[in-house]
């Protein structure tokens, strides 16, 4: 259940999404250290340093894409993103997501309150189609997408390699109009 929180964001429950902004980027960048060094869910081994997680919010903000964040009780606790699927003009209509929770945040909303925002904004410019690129033996992502209608659109076996183990992507997307 959405309903609008005077004029901050879009509230699920007691998590409001907002637009990230320049103080978000120490939450930001705590969140993705946490994914690369603990989980499969992001496949980068180097953790990012605030310099580099800073230069990423302002290419996104030139760029026009949006970064949101989820807070609650005054504090981030999870962020999500979206931008070009592929690099090709025919490739346009189509845009591939990201989206990370703090580990003490999992399963309280904040994933979905983030889903559902980005596939709002991403359906207010027009895009076609949504894909999520998830680790296949991420369940509770994938989960998510399914609740969403993300359909799977296809498996790629061992495409990476983390924590010394072959990984498989799986794709999924949704076709937003």
């Amino acid at each position: 259940m959405q309903e609008q929180g005077k004029g901050r964001g879009t509230t699920i429950r007691e998590t409001m999404i907002r637009e990230a902004g320049g103080g978000d980027v120490p939450a930001i960048t705590a969140i993705t250290n946490h994914a690369i060094v603990s989980t499969t869910a992001n496949w980068n081994v180097t953790p990012v340093t605030l310099t580099q997680r800073a230069a990423w919010l302002e290419d996104r903000r030139r760029a026009g894409l949006p970064v949101l964040v989820a807070e609650r009780a005054g504090g981030v606790i999870g962020f999500g993103s979206f931008g070009p699927f592929r690099p090709f003009e025919g490739y346009l209509h189509t845009v591939e997501h990201g989206l990370y929770v703090d580990p003490l945040a999992h399963r309280s909303g904040a994933g979905t309150a983030l889903l559902g925002a980005l596939i709002d904004r991403a359906a207010a410019r027009g895009v076609h189609v949504m894909v999520g690129a998830i680790e296949a033996g991420n369940a509770a992502s994938l989960a998510l997408h399914a609740r969403f209608g993300f359909v799977r659109a296809g498996v790629m076996p061992e495409v990476g390699r983390k924590f010394d183990r072959w990984l498989d992507l799986v794709l999924m997307q949704k076709t937003l109009g």
